[in-house]
């Protein structure tokens, strides 16, 4: 079967991250462009931010640590927001870190600045017309979290190929934000941060 055609493509650099609109019904892809690359994904209900992908709702929610294919995550109000259709990557994905922001890298012992999901997600809210937002965790797709039996939590490299994506459809209106990861201070990135692309379909193409 063939993938569901795009018709546009929004390319999310290395360190950064994009916000798109996606309306209440319409599906999009996010792919790996190019291998082992963690994506920072969140999603707001356009016109009330206060209203977000909630890891924590979505959890208790379904029962489980991230969704299979064709269950949906949850808002902080416990309404269905993205559903995930398609999972085409080794489906390791993580729904247990928090964006890493700056404190995050200086705990790591990196002095000076450093890009990170947080201020990737605080600029491409900014940009789509939303200066105040609260920081929810993240979806974090790619990203690889083994949970170890004493209930330690492994750093280990995302086991993605390059193309390999995940298809969600949004249930409300939405604007969605992905952040290429910049983190370079564990393996979760590989050898390190490369780009990511937020695929738009076209009507229908889902189905």
């Amino acid at each position: 079967m063939s993938s569901p055609a795009s018709v546009e493509r929004i390319v999310v650099p290395p360190r950064e991250g994009r916000a798109v609109r996606v309306a209440a019904g319409a599906s999009f892809r996010v792919v790996d462009l190019e291998g082992q690359q963690v994506g920072d994904l969140f999603a707001f209900v356009d016109g009330d931010v206060g209203e977000y992908a909630s890891a924590e709702h979505t959890r208790v929610g379904l029962s489980r640590l991230f969704p299979q294919v064709g269950e949906s995550f949850l808002t902080n109000l416990r309404r269905p927001i993205l559903t995930l259709v398609a999972d085409d990557s080794p489906g390791l994905h993580d729904m247990l870190f928090a964006a890493c922001d700056p404190t995050r890298y200086a705990t790591l012992g990196w002095a000076g600045p450093h890009a990170s999901c947080q201020d990737n997600l605080l600029t491409a809210m900014a940009e789509a017309g939303y200066a105040t937002i609260e920081v929810p965790q993240p979806i974090n797709l790619f990203m690889h979290i083994p949970v170890g039996p004493d209930g330690s939590l492994g750093f280990e490299p995302a086991q993605t190929r390059p193309g390999d994506s995940v298809t969600l459809r949004a249930e409300l209106p939405v604007v969605v934000v992905l952040s290429a990861c910049p983190q370079d201070l564990n393996p979760i990135n590989g050898p390190g941060p490369t780009s990511l692309a937020i695929e738009l379909l076209a009507t229908g193409a889902q189905d």
